[in-house]
């Protein structure tokens, strides 16, 4: 099973106010115009996950919807887990807010790095119910016994 996980950096661009005076930054997470997603993959949702320091999300995996994290806040790795191998990504405000593709069916794993909560968000299709039924678990045990 050939699966291609697509991911896509986001520039960070600083705002400033009518003085010209620095008052922030923005950056554009989703833009329909970039075709990263198109057709049965953009996103119909997008909700707040957070992931505590020293602590990880999963490792889970959903049949039924795939997603598409970028950690806003902190930093975090992401593992995917494709035909016995280990893909690993780095998203946040160390990596450019790395958007990484998560297909449906295959099993992921999300591990804060740092000393703050990382802020992920999860940009899911199809949208994500508490009815929904597609929460399932994955063995990375030979992930971990590796390090």
């Amino acid at each position: 099973m050939e699966k291609t996980i697509k991911t896509h950096s986001h520039p960070k661009f600083i705002t400033k106010d009518y003085s010209g005076k620095e008052n922030g930054f923005l950056v554009p997470i989703l833009n329909i115009h970039d075709k990263i997603l198109e057709g049965e993959e953009f996103p119909q949702q997008v909700y707040l996950s957070t992931v505590l320091p020293g602590s990880q999300k999963g490792p889970h995996l959903h049949n039924i919807r795939s997603g598409y994290f970028t950690c806003i806040r902190g930093n975090v790795k992401i593992i995917l887990k494709i035909d016995g191998q280990y893909l690993e990504y780095f998203s946040g405000e160390d990596y450019e807010y790395l958007s990484v593709q998560v297909p449906r069916g295959v099993p992921a794993l999300v591990i804060c790095l740092g000393k703050v909560e990382a802020y992920l968000l999860n940009m899911p299709s199809p949208a994500w119910t508490t009815d929904m039924n597609d929460e399932g678990t994955s063995d990375f045990s030979d992930y971990f016994s590796n390090l």
